[in-house]
């Protein structure tokens, strides 16, 4: 029998990969929204973090073990669940104005992967 101790000092992460991801996520669209002084479609948001899950865990192990270990394969994964939960149509308006002066913006440009959806 595990201890008790043992099991509420268990990092959740380091059992299982995509919930590190799914927090990593997360913790982009907070700083995405809160930089750009929205409130997050929490719905949409939810949806992005669904789509994100759905999608690594239908992928190979080494697929997901690479996209883990790969902030530009990671990066792909936000933007394509960004995409399909339909955030980039919520606040498009908005954010496609605030995207024409990024220079203005305070987002690291891995941003961008966000940014470019309202302005495509």
């Amino acid at each position: 029998m595990i201890p008790k101790m043992a099991i509420s000092n268990t990092d959740p992460t380091q059992l299982d990969p995509i919930h590190a991801l799914k927090d990593e996520f997360r913790s982009h669209l907070n700083t995405f929204y809160s930089r750009l002084k929205l409130a997050p479609p929490y719905e949409s948001v939810e949806k992005a973090l669904r789509a994100l899950t759905t999608a690594v865990h239908a992928l190979p192990k080494e697929e997901q073990l690479r996209i883990i270990a790969d902030s530009a394969a990671r990066w792909e994964q936000f933007a394509h669940a960004f995409h399909t939960s339909g955030l980039a149509k919520k606040h498009r308006g908005i954010i496609a104005g605030l995207a024409r002066h990024r220079s203005a913006l305070d987002l690291p440009a891995e941003y961008d992967h966000f940014l470019n959806l309202f302005t495509t």
